[in-house]
């Protein structure tokens, strides 16, 4: 039986960046939620959103595959990649499951219900959306890029992104997630294309100002070529804040020690680089600065620590590691 005394934690966003924080999240004793965008258009799940006419369902299953308690080889089967096969290759198991139980149920988000109530799922999934959406961007220049995945190869300065249709609405649980939330937390990820297309939904922007709790951004540690080249955290921050409204951003979480050694020579090769943050705009943003050693940093490509992350996001809203559950 669900405690009634328990906080509301609700993340917002998609990509590799949102499980991460997802994983460590769901070991605490508070009501949890994500809210996923299903904005993608690339690859498996580009395939099933031309063919079904369905919301791209990649990051859902990622978001599922976190959040769940199964076997190892049941998580192994949801994510499994078929590499080989007349139509089959390129789709991911998990896809491929979401659009089946999309079809049985007759609904995006019955479907997403019932595979989370096999999975074992600790917390509620919502997509941003029950029905197709496109993401496009204005770029500084004033060309319209259409599609996610076309975004990035631009390779242009992005001035805003926004959804179609333009009266696309948000799942109405998904906005009494914001709004009834002790804290609200915005994942890392590519900021375009992963964590901006949930806030540009009118509703959410609403909601985020109109929330209780706290609304917290959980910082991307290094930039992404074609979306956030030589962005500091001040320039994350304030992306934000031109698509949702000044007032709407209480804390950004950035990490604070130096990245070095061959972990940094390879981001380099992809044209990426530590994100600097610029404390004195951030504070003249109104922002608080919650500065940790928030890497994990027994991995060979750079990821938050779900631990780490999770436990300050936690204390934020009086939650002490010491209550973790399992």
């Amino acid at each position: 039986m669900k405690q009634i005394n328990k906080k509301k934690i609700t993340v917002l966003g998609g990509g590799t960046g949102m499980p991460v924080l997802l994983r460590g999240l769901k070991h605490y004793p508070i009501d949890l939620a994500a809210i996923v965008t299903v904005a993608d258009d690339g690859g498996s799940s580009g395939r099933l959103r031309a063919e079904m006419s369905m919301p791209a369902p990649g990051d859902i299953r990622n978001v599922i595959s976190a959040l769940s308690e199964v076997e190892p080889i049941m998580d192994s089967l949801f994510q499994h990649r078929f590499k080989n096969g007349n139509g089959l290759m390129g789709h991911s198991m998990g896809n491929l499951i979401l659009a089946a139980m999309t079809a049985v149920t007759g609904d995006f988000y019955n479907g997403i219900k019932e595979i989370s109530r096999v999975f074992n799922v600790h917390g509620q999934i919502y997509p941003i959306a029950n029905q197709n959406m496109f993401l496009n961007a204005e770029m500084v220049d004033g060309e319209i890029i259409a599609g996610e995945s076309n975004i990035p190869l631009a390779n242009k300065k992005i001035k805003r992104v926004f959804v179609e249709p333009e009266a696309v609405e948000p799942l109405p649980e998904a906005v009494q997630a914001v709004l009834e939330s002790d804290l609200v937390v915005i994942s890392p990820g590519s900021l375009y294309t992963s964590t901006l297309p949930n806030l540009v939904v009118p509703q959410i922007a609403d909601a985020l100002r109109e929330t209780k709790g706290q609304v917290v951004y959980v910082c991307n540690v290094m930039t992404q070529a074609g979306e956030t080249t030589n962005y500091t955290v001040a320039d994350h921050a304030q992306a934000i804040l031109d698509h949702i409204g000044e007032g709407c951003l209480d804390k950004v979480v950035v990490h604070n020690k130096a990245i070095t050694g061959s972990v940094r020579e390879l981001y380099a090769e992809e044209n990426a680089d530590p994100v600097e943050y610029d404390r004195h705009r951030l504070e003249k943003l109104g922002i608080k600065i919650i500065e940790a050693d928030i890497i994990d940093d027994k991995r060979t490509v750079l990821r938050h620590d779900k631990a780490k992350v999770a436990q300050i996001l936690c204390q934020m809203i009086g939650v002490d590691a010491l209550t973790k559950e399992g």
